[in-house]
């Protein structure tokens, strides 16, 4: 979808973003091992740490907290070097009191990463930071310094104060201070910042990190899932994430786990996901081979009707993004239409269920037939190869598409180039992902010519989306985040806001280079300035979802985010939610942030391309440099505010999903047994109760002496003799245990038979 630009006014999208510019911290964006201000930042490595507090501690909880693997802890250079003055016993008193309320309300947090905003906001809320370790000789400095505060504070109370422990180091003041101020202002123009601001110097900051290092962390923010060891937390500690979530986060996790939301939901994944394999697996490698060819039949069907004259509704490319060469070229014989026409009718008989009640019809064409099938696409698609269509034939391509798109959800935004992207199955960042049209290249990439430390069977590959909205002829997509804070209940919320990002170059299916069809950042650094772009696209490619709503009533569809991209994105996350949720290691307490990328076809409908655990929050443009701080913001008014408050605003977070709790049952890893007694049957047991002798198998009793009387046999349908009398021997009665046949058979009450 574009639009001309010639006699058109300024566009409000064109300056949107101005009017919501938020003041950035120049410290809280860095790039390798330089700050934004040009500062160099040091990264010091930290060992394995256990996060323990001591017994004797006001506050101290159980034992060890949250075991931390090794992570890099950044401090600048000028701080190994600094010298802190003595603080007054003013401000000391005052950060030891902070630090007492701090311990006795589980006002202890620690940050892992370059978060200033989480760290200001948790320090605004009464929150104080226990920094993590490290090692090395800016730790080692740092350390005198904390004990210089502990000596001083310790001469004004007259008591004792533990020094330091070897390794541990905190920041240096300039960089807390700086970020505290830069994002002192992360909200909308107009809406009033509800938490109230630390006005203390960051130097209290450290000297309160510093006596709070024994005591257990309550929150927990790293920036990945592996520097936290769930199973050591104590049930009172939150932490920003939760264990085994590759399941919907991966590439490989999402294509595997999205095949089974048929089984929690009424949701058809084909409706917003498209169709993926993972080459690793025979079964599915096949498949795609399969679905490959017949997408390839469907794909000619579509050039033969448009290179006609005679285009399709519904189903036409547009010959601005995907035209081939000029130019007459190759004729190829009718008879390559005709087969293309028998492959998509067989298929759609497989679809109607035609072939249940009798035998599989026979293939329409060998591996032989398909090799030779496959070039003569490549020669329509690539190179400008022309076709005969008779009348008859156009008459049956028409409605044979008519009717697989009523079988295929997906055929709409497949187009006529037959597109693949081949993906690694656990990478980010657009790292090792490439587009192409063949079968032949797409299986000898995937064996692992591309990247080789991806082993073939950690590849995918994915129906590329042919027919995009585009914005300006060029391919975007859009990151939307949503926050899980339940797995049982299922509990999501989702994000009002998002953010677009920009190819660097025009969208064309002729170049399939990643400039022209990823959107990742990472990507587009790499591509640098084009000539020739459009003039109205950002320089940065980031808009706000406002500007996005802007272009789109400008172009005659006002009401489609509301309406149907925000609704279909909705569904998309929930149904990945639901397809894994059985497999996520659901630990009460926790929460977890996620990203999740879209792009959208023709008609507006969103497509979910991958969900990213641990999205970036380092802002890379003016639009990131809000929103990052804002989602941020709100994502603490929902886990920590709302869920003391309920009734507490939530930000632009809407709760979209919350499903009644499934009981789980206790399971402890134990063997099964059934506990009892062996019985006997209940003639044997009343006739030996009795002196009775007992029958022969023949049901008679045996031949008794003469002279002596018989026992008559009851007749059938008669009351047992004990029916209407009391008898106090209860082991006569049917169902009742004999003690003497137990003594009989080694059997006691509480024998147990293992299973």
């Amino acid at each position: 979808m574009e639009c001309s630009t010639v006699g058109m006014q300024t566009p409000s999208w064109a300056g949107h973003c101005q009017s919501r510019r938020r003041p950035s911290c120049p410290l809280a964006c860095q790039v390798g091992n330089k700050s934004t201000a040009g500062e160099r930042v040091l990264s010091v490595p930290s060992p394995p740490l256990c996060l323990p507090h001591r017994a004797g501690d006001v506050g101290a909880v159980g034992s060890a907290g949250a075991v931390l693997t090794g992570q890099a802890i950044s401090a600048t250079a000028s701080c190994c070097s600094c010298h802190h003055p003595s603080l007054n016993p003013e401000r000391l008193q005052r950060a030891k009191l902070r630090v007492e309320r701090a311990i006795k309300e589980k006002k202890i947090f620690s940050v892992q990463g370059p978060y200033p905003v989480i760290r200001s906001l948790l320090r605004a809320r009464g929150w104080v930071e226990r920094k993590l370790p490290s090692t090395g000789r800016v730790g080692s400095q740092l350390e005198q310094h904390c004990g210089s505060w502990e000596k001083q504070l310790q001469e004004e109370e007259g008591g004792d104060a533990d020094t330091a422990e070897q390794g541990e180091a905190v920041l240096e003041p300039e960089v807390g201070s700086a970020c505290r101020g830069a994002w002192s202002s992360p909200c909308p123009p107009g809406e009033e910042e509800e938490e109230e601001r630390d006005a203390e110097p960051d130097g209290i900051h450290d000297l309160m990190s510093c006596l709070v290092r024994d005591q257990v962390p309550y929150f927990i923010w790293t920036n990945r899932c592996g520097a936290v060891d769930c199973q050591l937390l104590q049930q009172d500690q939150v932490v920003n994430h939760y264990a085994r979530v590759g399941a919907f986060t991966t590439k490989e996790g999402l294509c595997l786990n999205l095949r089974n939301l048929p089984w929690f939901d009424q949701a058809d994944p084909d409706t917003f996901f498209p169709r993926c394999y993972r080459l690793g697996a025979a079964d599915e490698r096949q498949a795609f081979i399969e679905d490959f060819r017949l997408t390839a039949a469907r794909s000619l069907l579509k050039m033969a009707l448009e290179r006609a004259g005679d285009v399709l509704v519904g189903t036409e490319q547009s010959l601005k993004s995907g035209e081939g060469p000029a130019g007459p070229g190759l004729l190829l014989p009718p008879q390559l239409v005709e087969e293309a026409l028998q492959v998509c009718e067989q298929h759609l008989g497989s679809l109607q269920h035609q072939d249940i009640d009798g035998d599989s019809p026979a293939p329409c064409m060998t591996a032989t037939d398909w090799d030779r099938f496959l070039r003569d696409c490549y020669r329509v698609a690539h190179e400008g190869a022309r076709l005969v269509l008779s009348g008859v034939q156009r008459e049956r391509c028409q409605a044979l598409l008519r009717h697989l798109a009523g079988q295929l959800p997906q055929l709409g935004m497949e187009g006529d180039r037959n597109v693949w992207i081949l993906k690694p199955g656990a990478k980010s960042r657009g790292r090792g992902i490439v587009c192409k049209a063949q079968l032949e290249e797409l299986l000898r990439l995937a064996g692992g010519c591309v990247a080789p430390p991806v082993r073939a069977g950690e590849w995918v590959v994915q129906k590329y989306v042919e027919r995009l909205l585009l914005i300006f002829g060029t391919k975007f997509d859009v990151r939307q985040w949503f926050l899980v804070t339940d797995w049982n209940p299922l509990t999501v919320w989702f994000y009002r806001e998002s953010y677009l990002r920009f190819c660097s170059r025009p969208f064309s299916l002729c170049h399939l280079d990643p400039a022209r069809h990823l959107c990742n950042v990472s990507i587009q650094k790499q591509c640098g300035p084009v000539r020739g772009r459009h003039p109205q696209l950002p320089p940065d490619q980031t808009w706000s979802c406002q500007q996005l709503q802007a272009y789109l009533a400008h172009v005659g569809h006002a009401d489609a985010w509301h309406t149907v991209m925000v609704p279909g994105m909705k569904v998309a996350v929930v149904g990945a939610l639901r397809s894994a949720q059985d497999l996520v290691g659901a630990r009460k307490g926790s929460f977890e942030l996620y990203g999740a990328d879209f792009v959208f076809g023709e008609d507006c409908q969103p497509w979910l391309l991958e969900i990213n655990a641990s999205p970036t929050m380092a802002p890379s443009s003016t639009v990131t440099g809000w929103l990052c701080a804002s989602v941020q913001r709100d994502t603490l008014r929902v886990v920590i505010d709302h869920r003391n408050d309920p009734t507490c605003p939530t930000g632009a977070f809407e709760l979209i999903y919350k499903e009644a709790a499934v009981p789980v049952p206790l399971y402890v890893g134990l063997k099964l047994i059934v506990k009892g007694c062996s019985l006997r049957k209940a003639q044997l047991a009343h006739r030996r109760a009795h002196g009775k002798p007992p029958t022969t198998a023949a049901g008679k009793p045996p031949t008794a002496a003469a002279g002596k009387p018989q026992h008559p046999t009851p007749p059938r349908g008669a009351a047992p003799a004990w029916a209407g009398t009391q008898c106090l021997d209860t082991t006569a009665r049917p169902g009742a245990a004999e003690p003497h046949a137990q003594e009989a058979h080694g059997g006691s009450q509480g024998d147990a038979e293992e299973l």
